[in-house]
């Protein structure tokens, strides 16, 4: 795949993640129904909603790196040992900063 396939691919993927964020920002800022049972059940949807924002506000900031990175003219080389990172690994995490090898070196 081309650069500008990723970049375009990566771009896409913000977009929506923008899109979904605004989306349940709204529905956090909702009032809440006066009813205690539905509050409770209103209150269990929100840290949901919540908890799944977090996750996409960080997969936003990785996209944004790696956006910077296309930028820069690094991306997809790794960050970590300055080797390419594999067409298949990008394929599967386009926004990852690291070779299969020093991904491992990472989690640790």
């Amino acid at each position: 795949m081309d650069l500008s396939t990723r970049k375009q691919a990566l771009e896409a993927r913000r977009a929506e993640l923008t899109g979904h964020l605004s989306a349940v920002e709204q529905a956090l800022d909702a009032p809440m129904p006066k009813d205690w049972e539905d509050r409770s059940s209103e209150r269990q949807g929100d840290e949901v909603l919540e908890s799944l924002g977090l996750a996409e506000q960080d997969e936003l900031r990785r996209i944004d790196a790696a956006l910077a990175r296309v930028r820069e003219g690094s991306y997809g080389i790794c960050a970590g040992c300055g080797a390419l990172i594999s067409d298949a690994r990008l394929d599967l995490l386009p926004a990852t900063p690291f070779c299969r090898t020093c991904a491992r070196g990472t989690q640790r």
